[in-house]
């Protein structure tokens, strides 16, 4: 399993949101840069970047920002925001990302996923559902569509695609422990990879995570509030050193 530190960005400013709204985002560094090469560091194995001005506007918003990450770190970056045709894919690849992610591109255009997939590998593309009462959201959780999280993610499934990010947006930067029932449904309905987003909040909550078939977790403002350390978090997770039950560790983190 692996845990994704997240660098959402707006402004150029490495920001996190409460529950999707942009009228609640918190910034905590100036220096997105400085914040990718902290979690490198710590020994993180991948990146999850995301474009949030991308997401609402529909097109690169934070290119430049996203380059510099880019040559910056060493590992492997997955991103999403604004990506809605094949050129913006092509775009994002030739930057040097490894994954890109399909969120409201994928909703409103279901045949940019059977595309993007037959054009540059399954392992490549990455659909992004986020979820306000199990219904999907899009335009950067500004809106809800008329489709389910899990009823989207068997549609995408037809097109090939195999790796879901599935985020509870109710749960996203409140720190209220992840949606896991949610977690366990979209795994058991769609058989899918799915990497795991939204409220996590402790080691606890990434242990209890860690009991599902998931393939990955994303942490966000959990380290923003140095609730737990990352390093730590890498060993007990990723490389499985020093397990214990979830329910032995307190809710706050170490």
């Amino acid at each position: 399993m692996i845990l994704y530190p997240a660098v959402d960005i707006r402004d150029g400013q490495c920001v996190r949101l409460r529950q999707g709204e942009f009228h609640q985002a918190k910034v905590y560094s100036e220096y997105p840069v400085e914040v990718a090469l902290r979690f490198e560091a710590a020994g993180a194995s991948y990146l999850h970047v995301v474009d949030l001005d991308g997401a609402v506007e529909g097109k690169f918003a934070n290119k430049e920002v996203i380059q510099e990450i880019l040559g910056a770190v060493q590992i492997p970056v997955q991103t999403g925001g604004g990506i809605r045709s094949i050129k913006d894919i092509e775009e994002r690849f030739q930057l040097g990302i490894a994954r890109v992610i399909l969120g409201t591109g994928a909703v409103k255009n279901p045949e940019l996923v059977k595309q993007a997939v037959s054009e540059f590998g399954a392992d490549r593309i990455i659909i992004g559902i986020d979820a306000k009462d199990g219904m999907a959201a899009i335009s950067g959780w500004e809106k809800v569509s008329e489709i389910s999280a899990v009823e989207l993610a068997l549609r995408m499934r037809e097109y090939k695609a195999e790796r879901i990010i599935y985020t509870d947006i109710a749960r996203d930067g409140m720190l209220s422990g992840p949606n896991e029932a949610a977690m366990e449904k979209m795994i058991s309905e769609t058989g899918m990879k799915i990497i795991a987003s939204g409220g996590v909040s402790s080691i606890s909550d990434l242990l209890c995570l860690s009991k599902l078939s998931l393939e990955g977790i994303i942490v966000g403002k959990a380290l923003y509030e140095n609730k737990f350390d990352l390093a730590e978090a890498i060993k007990r997770i990723e490389q499985k050193k020093n397990d214990m039950p979830c329910f032995e560790e307190e809710h706050n983190g170490l």
